[in-house]
């Protein structure tokens, strides 16, 4: 066993303790953790496969759901390898370089997805008000530039600051991280340092992001709800409900609770960490399972 514990007097390393409070039940906890991984990527890579096989689902609304289930692959893949490494193996040791990185992909896939609710949203928009011209605003070659730039682009600039700012930190001695992965907030409170301006960046593009994100969903389904209104059959008006109820679905899963999270990881003091880190866990591993069935 000594060659799985490591101790943080190496000044590179951290160590990431898991849910604390809960070390005891840490391979109890892994089998959800193992499961909801497999069922996502399952979940996922069938989505993809079937998609991929099948020459009528190559349109724009399915390369928005490819899209999305690739973040919804890389999403997990980043938390849950290490999280069962250290609850399987006790092995908590992570680089500085390695934690960065992780949480550098960690918030860029999350700000890229929201990206990606906003193009579906858009998507419904001209699916249902202007349908006739569907196939010309919204080609494939139109919505793979969307999430590029709207979505990778995008969160690579917004988020690069993040690991950046947070290595040029001075870091404590007792380089000990109370979480399963490395969270942004949970590794700049390891500094001695100043760390007003890491807080502050990380909260403003969370609500900026997320705020502008929601105000542009908000329009494409108020322009929506407009027009689907002004239509008296209820046939039209239950088909074009039935579209947009799956993306509404998904929606609210996703940013209530992420704010939820983010919210009370800088302000709820009172909050037991193992909450923290569980209302985490759920933000990360229950969506991208429940996002293929939904």
């Amino acid at each position: 066993m000594a060659a799985f514990n490591v101790t943080p007097s190496d000044p590179s390393i951290f160590i990431l303790t898991g849910i604390p409070g809960l070390e005891a039940a840490h391979i109890w906890i892994s089998i959800p953790f193992s499961t909801f991984y497999f069922i996502s990527l399952m979940g996922n890579f069938t989505l993809l496969f079937v998609v991929c096989r099948e020459q009528t689902l190559h349109k724009p609304m399915y390369l928005l759901l490819c899209m999305l289930a690739l973040t919804d692959i890389a999403t997990p893949t980043f938390v849950v390898p290490k999280a069962l490494c250290i609850f399987w193996f006790n092995l908590k040791g992570i680089t500085m370089a390695e934690c960065l990185t992780q949480m550098f992909f960690l918030n860029t896939v999350s700000v890229t997805q929201s990206a990606m609710l906003v193009t579906m949203a858009f998507d419904r928009y001209v699916a249902i008000c202007n349908p006739l011209r569907y196939a010309t605003i919204l080609s494939n070659a139109r919505i793979a530039k969307l999430g590029l730039v709207l979505g990778l682009i995008r969160a690579f600039l917004f988020i690069l600051p993040m690991p950046l700012l947070l290595s040029r930190q001075p870091f404590c001695a007792n380089r000990i991280i109370a979480h399963t992965f490395c969270d942004h907030m949970a590794v700049a409170k390891m500094s001695y340092g100043d760390i007003t301006v890491n807080r502050t960046y990380g909260l403003v593009i969370a609500f900026v992001v997320i705020m502008f994100d929601l105000t542009l969903i908000a329009l494409s389904y108020g322009l929506i709800l407009r027009a689907v209104l002004r239509v008296s059959s209820k046939k039209a008006h239950q088909k074009a409900f039935s579209t947009c109820t799956a993306h509404i679905a998904v929606m609210m899963m996703s940013y209530p609770s992420f704010l939820f999270s983010t919210v009370t990881y800088r302000f709820g003091q009172g909050i037991a960490p193992h909450v923290h880190i569980i209302l985490a866990s759920v933000y990360y591993l229950l969506l991208p399972m429940f996002n293929p069935i939904i």
